[in-house]
């Protein structure tokens, strides 16, 4: 039996609203169609998916199963169409995502000396979107930041980064050489929503802020709503006249990664891989400030 993907889409509309209707208005069909099409895929499955009674829409085991396998389905099945309609266009491209911070261009000169025809499109992506823009196609691979949901994802460390504290101008710590954990106690962090990602041994109280990116972060920091941790990178990539970087050594570094679609087979992409492990050095060094302080910098060296 081939899973229908279409009648797989109508289901992830339901198990994700937890209402016909409103599943319904999303996809632009009718309801009575939807219920037909979803009725359809549990005789498919030979089980039922979902429940409704008087309290309303929910899922059975085997639903929340199917839901949890789902995502990845059809993200592969996006990016196949994809990458056709790039094929059809007569050019090979190749889409590399990369964190803030990362620089992608030593990977990309020693790419092109093996695929000098081939477009390399660069796209920066923020933690959120990670392994979404993996699996549904919109880029074929990326330098990500962990964590990442490694779902679907084959995910290669690559280099570490350490991290520095993000303080505020005026902060009482700001200008230090260097300071610890134990320093910055109970002081509230400005962080994504994820708070299980600090990097700290114990955690601090969220600020209540939602940031996606480095800009966000430096923003809520500089108006003293909170303190952060990023990558050293950013002491080279991103300067605020109100914000103060200070080194924090005995915080866990920042893993860096290459990531690519469990599903996705290609020697373009395979390559690509190659080359970005093989110039991992120089990526590491391009945001290592003492480098930079040189004056010609890492890449030069390796030149």
């Amino acid at each position: 039996m081939d899973l229908d993907l279409r009648k797989l889409r109508y289901f992830v509309a339901v198990a994700e609203k937890l209402h016909f209707g409103r599943a319904a208005d999303e996809l632009h069909i009718a309801q009575p169609v939807l219920s037909r099409q979803i009725r359809a895929l549990e005789q498919d499955l030979g089980t039922p998916l979902l429940t409704r009674d008087s309290h309303g829409v929910m899922l059975t085991d085997a639903g929340r199963q199917l839901l949890t396998d789902a995502g990845p389905l059809l993200a592969t099945a996006h990016a196949v169409r994809h990458r056709v309609t790039v094929a059809a266009r007569g050019s090979q491209r190749l889409t590399v995502g990369f964190r803030a911070g990362i620089v992608v261009t030593p990977a990309v000169r020693q790419f092109a000396t093996q695929h000098p025809n081939v477009i390399v499109d660069v796209q920066r992506i923020e933690w959120d979107d990670q392994a979404a823009m993996l699996l549904d196609g919109r880029i074929d691979i990326a330098y990500v930041r962990l964590p990442i949901d490694e779902t679907g994802l084959r995910v290669t460390p690559l280099y570490t980064e350490p991290r520095v504290a993000v303080l505020p101008a005026g902060h009482r710590l700001a200008g230090k050489e260097h300071i610890t954990e134990a320093d910055l106690a109970g002081e509230p962090l400005v962080w994504h929503m994820d708070t299980n990602t600090q990097p700290t041994r114990r955690p601090h109280p969220n600020a209540g802020y939602l940031v996606r990116g480095v800009d966000e972060t430096l923003e809520h920091v500089a108006a003293g709503r909170g303190i952060s941790f990023l990558a050293r990178s950013a002491t080279v990539f991103y300067s605020h006249p109100e914000v103060s970087y200070v080194p924090i050594p005995d915080l866990a570094p920042d893993q860096v990664c290459l990531a690519v679609a469990a599903s996705r087979t290609s020697p373009v992409v395979d390559d690509f891989f190659t080359a970005a492990q093989a110039a991992a050095e120089i990526t590491a060094e391009c945001g290592n400030y003492e480098m930079w302080q040189l004056g010609s910098g890492a890449v030069a060296q390796h030149g």
